[in-house]
């Protein structure tokens, strides 16, 4: 048996449902536990909590984990580098087969413990341990988990660097290289320079936008975009609208920020803004706001609505769910004219979030947009940018940690071929030290 395995469990052919199992010696770390958004919403009724995992993983909607059956180990941990649903929406599906705790930093570990406490049908038992960026845990006596800070589009992002006697694995899934973040802090480039220093046997890394030239703009941008639009709001008495990602709180910090400068009402409406922007006010990210309103129910959110219609649009800036067109999201209803929020000639509609790249997310957003232009709206279309590493992010990380080897993950065959064009450019060679892999398949090194 080989010293280390990389098992890809799911998110390798695909963008979502990540996981991964890093095999030393007979002992398992297991990264990330996630969920496909888009095999979810093609099932529009669908109640996540109320399925069983192999009705899920019939769906495409979570990893195959069947998989895991063929490695010879224990599983010893289950760590987490964030709190987007594809990396920890499978928690409560299946973390329980496992007898073993689950890592992960504070924000992200409050999500994790909100998606268990809603579970229905699994009853998981697994400790929750809570570590910040910066900090290590001791799995076994063979193996060392440490979380190092990054950047990305969800407060609280790490990278997991598992420390072994056979040499250090370095899972960076997901990051930007940002060094003016309007959150938190950069990220640790002096750490991450060490540890390229002692020495990376492997890395592990997303390739979401790798197929993008150029380097990933700053989130500062993405809120000086927002402000520009927003202050040409200012004079107009027409309904502004603002849809962007709930996990994003830098960004809804922002927005929040220039609703208060342009004289509206900041009202975050939404189940899922409802369970980010607590998430963040319980972990520091976030705090109350004076004039601030968040609505998550159903029932709430229109008499929001109405009141807003009934007070003054000019009044109030809402800030809904909704940015990809989602059935059943506020926009999409707002769109519907299942509301009291009626869009008329003028209104404009802000949408700050890219479009995931998932064909059932491109026509939702097309379908939606349309039918808001039907009603007389204009459209402010990607005052966005994004939460993942463009080409040249990638290239200076893995000049940074100059590992042994590299192997691309969190994407399909495009994304992965673009990567590995990049790496083979910094002098990896395919099938030597940069590797493809596909759902299913272990990577044995040693």
């Amino acid at each position: 048996m080989s010293d280390i395995g990389i098992l890809a469990v799911g998110g390798y052919d695909e963008i979502g449902r990540n996981m991964t199992a890093i095999r030393a010696g007979n002992e398992i770390v297991v990264m990330d536990m996630g969920l496909r958004l888009d095999r979810v919403q093609i099932h529009e009724d669908t109640d996540v909590e109320s399925l069983h995992a192999s009705e899920l993983i019939s769906m495409g909607a979570i990893p195959d984990d069947s998989v895991m059956d063929g490695l010879v180990g224990k599983v010893k941990a289950i760590a987490c580098t964030h709190g987007h649903l594809d990396h920890i929406g499978a928690i409560s599906k299946l973390a329980h087969r496992y007898n073993a705790p689950i890592i992960a930093s504070p924000f992200t570990a409050d999500l994790i413990n909100q998606e268990i406490k809603g579970e229905r049908i699994f009853d998981i038992k697994n400790r929750l341990v809570t570590m910040p960026a910066g900090e290590r845990y001791q799995v076994s006596p063979n193996i060392e988990l440490e979380f190092i800070r990054v950047q990305h589009s969800i407060v609280d992002c790490v990278f997991a660097a598992i420390h072994t006697k056979f040499g250090t694995i370095l899972y960076a899934n997901d990051f930007k290289i940002d060094r003016n973040p309007t959150l938190g802090e950069p990220p640790d480039f002096a750490r991450l320079r060490q540890l390229g220093k002692e020495g990376v046997l492997a890395l592990i890394t997303e390739t979401t936008n790798a197929a993008i030239s150029g380097k990933t703009p700053s989130e500062q941008i993405a809120k000086d975009l927002v402000w520009d639009v927003l202050m040409g709001a200012e004079e107009t008495e027409a309904g502004v609208l603002v849809t962007t990602f709930s996990s994003h709180i830098a960004r809804i910090r922002s927005i929040i920020e220039a609703a208060h400068k342009i004289d509206r009402k900041p009202i975050l409406l939404g189940r899922s803004m409802e369970k980010y922007w607590g998430t963040a006010i319980r972990t520091g990210y976030a705090e109350k706001m004076n004039g601030l309103t968040v609505h998550g129910r159903r029932k709430a959110i229109d008499k929001a609505l109405k009141r807003i219609v009934q007070e003054g649009k000019e009044k109030y800036l809402p800030i809904m769910t909704g940015h990809q067109g989602e059935p059943g999201a506020i926009l999409g209803r707002v769109a519907n004219g299942e509301t009291e929020y009626n869009i008329e000639s003028g209104d404009r509609v802000i949408f700050s979030a890219g479009i995931i790249p998932q064909p059932l997310n491109v026509s939702n957003r097309y379908i939606v947009e349309t039918k808001l232009k039907m009603r007389g709206a204009r459209i402010y279309d990607n005052v966005h940018v994004s939460g993942h590493a463009c080409k040249e992010d990638h290239w200076e990380l893995l000049r940074m940690i100059n590992p042994q080897h590299v192997i691309p993950s969190h994407g399909n065959l495009n994304s992965h071929g673009s990567y590995i064009m990049m790496a083979e450019e910094t002098g990896y060679s395919l099938g030597y030290s940069v590797h493809l892999l596909r759902n299913g398949q272990e990577m044995l090194l040693g």
